[in-house]
C-alpha cells in the first residue's frame, strides 16, 4: 500500500542530534520519501550513536554518509541518484569516507547497487538495521557489504529511537512494518515485506515516554494502520493459527488507538496510513470518543473507476468506499480526509478518469497526493500489464485532478472560516516570524500573529477570520 509522502522532490532532509561527548565518529543521515522512512533514519540514529557516531548537518565533516531511500516513483530513485554524484569530489579528498545507502531502494537494487554506483560501499535494506555495526566493519576492513535480508518479525519495538531535529512537538511512532496487500502498482511489499505488528506494550511506552519529554502530538505509523493485530506475535495472516487464548487476547488497531488515547490524555494523536478496505467503523467511533484522537484520516483510494481499482488489487470497490466515507461522516461530523490518486494506470479510460473525478467530488477532500502513474519492476502491474496510457494523457487527467483537489481544498478551507478551533503551535510561520504556524485537528495549517508568552508547544484558541486554497488565517482568542 502507498504511503503518505513527505515532499520526495526536494533534497532529502538532513538531521542533527544531541552529542554524546565520548563519540569520535561523524554520521551525515539523509532521508527521502515518505514517514516511514524518516521514522527509521531515528531507529539508524539511535544504533549508530551507540557505535561512537554523533550525527552532524555538515556533510564534509561525515565519516559516515547515509541516505535513506524511496522507491516508489522513478523520480525518487533518480534524485537519490544524483545526490550520490555530488559526494564524488568529498570521497576523492576522504579516502576512508563510507557511503551507505538504506531503505526501499536499496531492498529493490540489492547487489546491483554496489554495481551501479561506484561511490557506494554499505547497502542496507529496512530490516537490517540492527545489522550496521558487523556492515560498517566490513567496509573498514576494504570490503563492500550488503544486507538486504527482509524479516518477518523485525519491529525494532525495543529500540528507543533517537528524535533527530523536528520541532521537539511531533514524532512519529511506527506500529506496524510491511504490508500484504500486494496492490499492483507498488513496490512496498517488495521493499519492506511482509505485514508485522509491534508489541502494543512497547507502543505505549514509546508514547509515554515523548509525553514525559514535552512532546505534544503523535502519528501512529504504519504501511496500513489498520490491520494492526497483535495477539503475542506473529504475522497477521497467521492467526488463523493462533491459540483461543492468543485469539482472546488479540488486540487491533481500534483498540491500540483507544489504549493510546487513554494512556497520554494530554498528547494529541493522529495514524497514517489507512486502506478502505481495513478501516472499521470500530476506528470513527474511538475518533469521535476522544478529544486527543485527531478528526482527521488519510485514506487512499487511487482510483474512481471499479475497472481500475480492480486491476489495482484494490480490494474495495467505489461504493464501499463511499459507504465508508458516509458513515465516517455520520460518526464524526467534523472529519477531514485526504487522498491519494494515480492518474493514467494502465488501461484507464476517459470514463474511468471521470469517475475518478466525481468521487473527488462527493468526498470532498481538504487536500491530496496525486501522481501520474509510473512503473515500478518487479510489480505485478509491471509484470502483466501494459503501460499504455500516454504521456500527454497522464499529464493532462493529472493537471484535472490536481485543479479539482485545488477547488476542493479552497471550499474546505472556506467551511473552517469564522470558527473557533484549539490548535498546536509547531513553529514559525516561514512567510512570517513574527507569525505562528499550527494545525487543527483537521490537520489544517493556520497561521496568526504572535502574542506574548505563547511558545511552540502550546495549545491555543484561534478564530479562523480568512483563507486562502491550503492555510487559514487566524488570531488567537
Amino acid at each position: 500500500m502507498q504511503e503518505k509522502y513527505i515532499d520526495e522532490t526536494k533534497q532529502g532532509e538532513a538531521f542533527a542530534i544531541a552529542e554524546k561527548p565520548e563519540n569520535s565518529k561523524k554520521l551525515f543521515l539523509e532521508s527521502y520519501g515518505c514517514q516511514m522512512n524518516f521514522s527509521d533514519s531515528e531507529i539508524v540514529a539511535s544504533i549508530l550513536n551507540e557505535q561512537g557516531y554523533n550525527t552532524t548537518l555538515k556533510v564534509e565533516e561525515a565519516d559516515l554518509i547515509l541516505l535513506n531511500t524511496c522507491s516508489i516513483r522513478e523520480k525518487a530513485e533518480q534524485t537519490v541518484r544524483k545526490r550520490l554524484s555530488t559526494f564524488k569530489d568529498l570521497k576523492k579528498d576522504k579516502p576512508n569516507l563510507t557511503v551507505g545507502v538504506l531503505g526501499c531502494m536499496a531492498e529493490r537494487l540489492k547487489t546491483k547497487f554496489l554495481e551501479e554506483e561506484h561511490l557506494v560501499d554499505l547497502v542496507v535494506g529496512p530490516d537490517a538495521y540492527r545489522d550496521l555495526p558487523n556492515l560498517l566493519k566490513e567496509t573498514e576492513d576494504g570490503r563492500d557489504a550488503i544486507n538486504v535480508i527482509l524479516s518477518k518479525e523485525e519491529t525494532y519495538a525495543d529500540i528507543n529511537p533517537v528524535r533527530l531535529g523536528g520541532n521537539g512537538v511531533t514524532a512519529f511512532v511506527t506500529i506496524t512494518r510491511g504490508c500484504d496487500n500486494m496492490c499492483t502498482f507498488c513496490v512496498v511489499p517488495f521493499t519492506r515485506g511482509r505485514e508485522r505488528s509491534r508489541d502494543p506494550h512497547s507502543i505505549i511506552e514509546e508514547c509515554k515516554a515523548l509525553a514525559e519529554n514535552g512532546y505534544k502530538e503523535i502519528t501512529l505509523l504504519g504501511q496500513n494502520v489498520d490491520s494492526y493485530l497483535w495477539y503475542g506475535g506473529g504475522a497477521k495472516k497467521d492467526f488463523d493459527k493462533a491459540s483461543e487464548m492468543q485469539k482472546a487476547t488479540a488486540v487491533n488497531f481500534a483498540q491500540l488507538l483507544e489504549m493510546v488515547a487513554k494512556a497520554v490524555p494530554g498528547m494529541r494523536i493522529r495514524f497514517s496510513t489507512s486502506n478502505p478496505h481495513e478501516m472499521t467503523e470500530e476506528v470513527f467511533r474511538v475518533i469521535a470518543k476522544y478529544d486527543n484522537v485527531c478528526k482527521y484520516v488519510h485514506l487512499p483510494v487511487q482510483s474512481g473507476s471499479d475497472r481500475i481499482l480492480k486491476k489495482m488489487n484494490r480490494q474495495h470497490t467505489r461504493q464501499e468506499y463511499l459507504d465508508l466515507i458516509k458513515k465516517a461522516k455520520e460518526i464524526v461530523p467534523d472529519i477531514a480526509f485526504s487522498q491519494d490518486m494515480i492518474a493514467g494506470f494502465c488501461g484507464e479510460t476517459e470514463d474511468d478518469h471521470q469517475l475518478t473525478l466525481d468521487l473527488m467530488r462527493q468526498v470532498e477532500y481538504d487536500y491530496g497526493y496525486m501522481f501520474a502513474y509510473s512503473e515500478r519492476p518487479g510489480t505485478p502491474a509491471h509484470k502483466k500489464m501494459e503501460d499504455d496510457v500516454p504521456a500527454d494523457i497522464k499529464q493532462r487527467r493529472l493537471a484535472e485532478i490536481i485543479a479539482l483537489q485545488g477547488e476542493l481544498s479552497r471550499k474546505r478551507m472556506q467551511s473552517y472560516v469564522g470558527k473557533a478551533y484549539e490548535v498546536l503551535i509547531e513553529g514559525e510561520s516561514k512567510k512570517d516570524k513574527n507569525q505562528w504556524k499550527a494545525r487543527t485537528t483537521q490537520n489544517a495549517v493556520v497561521v496568526f500573529d504572535k502574542l506574548e508568552g505563547q511558545k511552540i508547544g502550546d495549545f491555543v484558541t484561534v478564530f479562523v477570520e480568512d483563507c486562502t486554497q491550503g492555510t487559514l488565517l487566524g488570531k488567537t482568542i
